[in-house]
């Protein structure tokens, strides 16, 4: 059950950085500060993700382990 709720946060974040690119995109004509911050926003849940599914994937490793 756990390890599902950790893959639905991955995807969560993917979903994050799909919003802020739309928002980039919709926005960078008419406010370029609020379109920097959702780049921001956007590298930051990409991020996120990388390392959410690297520690999910190290933390089954090590339960199948035991």
């Amino acid at each position: 059950m756990g390890n599902k709720i950790y893959q639905l946060f991955e995807y969560a974040y993917i979903i994050m950085a799909v919003f802020s690119i739309y928002i980039v995109i919709t926005n960078w004509e008419t406010d370029r500060g609020q379109s920097y911050l959702f780049s921001f926003f956007c590298v930051l849940a990409i991020f996120m993700y990388f390392f959410k599914r690297r520690f999910r994937k190290k933390f089954e490793k090590h339960k199948g382990n035991q």
